[in-house]
């Protein structure tokens, strides 16, 4: 592999960019916003110098990384790429028509991935000649701290693409995990009904926010509470995945909580509004 992209430079994206240039691959960095591509790039600096700082790399190395890192609001760079990576807005439209584009544009033997957290891959390959060749890569925030990724073939995904993932992510020293189609995958469809009950249970006035989390921490060793993780993540973005996950499939069990509905409806949206289920300076 020569040359690999990555559409989108918003927090994932930025992340995966940042994981591939490590990886010793020239890195194209894609977004039509200038801004937020300017966002972006100030993103991965500012992790390498920190990394830096850590002693985890050396200045050198910094640079290295930083060089192979082209970034670009013009979608006609990405005509040579050999592997791109997606990692725009949640959206399955705004996917398949990013697929659609990206079709025409590049070479045959380019492969597609997605970085969706639990749409269709099959539905995202079915607009696209190469079907074949379109699979799901599902990384995790931040993108160069977590170590997994989920590795997701959707009907038409061949054996060659599957296995063209898993070697990427041994390269981007990832722990893959190989999973079959359906909504939310693995993670998201195991945390998803524990951070919405934690939400009913909080709305029940069963415990307080600080002892929902304090309880989850100290008695299932979690690392953060699901309250202050809904916070991190963003309760719009919550609100999407579990409405997502309830609209797949049906079942009364994974229907929102309320609560939830009403924080997103008064821009209680977590850390990035500044208040979610707690407050912050």
């Amino acid at each position: 592999m020569q040359q690999a992209a990555v559409v989108g430079a918003g927090i994932m994206g930025n992340g995966i960019a940042q994981i591939i240039a490590e990886a010793n691959i020239q890195t194209i960095l894609y977004d039509i916003d200038s801004q937020g591509l300017e966002k972006g790039i100030k993103r991965i600096e500012k992790t390498l110098a920190r990394n830096v700082e850590k002693g985890k790399i050396d200045q050198e190395k910094a640079n290295e990384i930083r060089a192979r890192i082209e970034v670009t609001n013009d979608i006609q760079s990405l005509r040579d790429a050999d592997f791109i990576i997606e990692a725009i807005v949640e959206k399955i439209e705004h996917k398949k028509t990013l697929f659609i584009e990206l079709d025409q544009l590049c070479k045959p033997s380019a492969v597609f991935a997605t970085n969706t957290s639990g749409l269709s891959i099959t539905e995202m390959a079915s607009v696209v000649k190469r079907s074949d060749r379109l699979i799901g890569m599902h990384f995790f925030n931040p993108v160069p701290v977590m170590q997994l990724v989920e590795i997701i073939r959707g009907e038409q995904t061949s054996d060659e693409t599957f296995h063209t993932a898993h070697q990427l992510a041994d390269r981007f020293n990832k722990t893959a995990i190989s999973v079959k189609e359906a909504p939310l995958f693995v993670v998201n469809r195991i945390l998803t009904p524990m951070i919405n009950e934690a939400i009913f249970v909080l709305a029940e006035g069963i415990a307080s926010a600080e002892d929902i989390d304090k309880g989850m921490k100290l008695g299932a060793s979690h690392p953060i509470g699901p309250l202050a993780l809904t916070d991190l993540i963003g309760l719009d973005t919550m609100l999407m995945v579990a409405e997502t996950l309830y609209e797949e499939t049906k079942d009364s069990k994974y229907r929102p909580a309320p609560l939830l509905r009403q924080y997103v409806r008064a821009g209680r949206l977590g850390r990035k509004s500044g208040e979610g289920f707690y407050k912050y300076e």
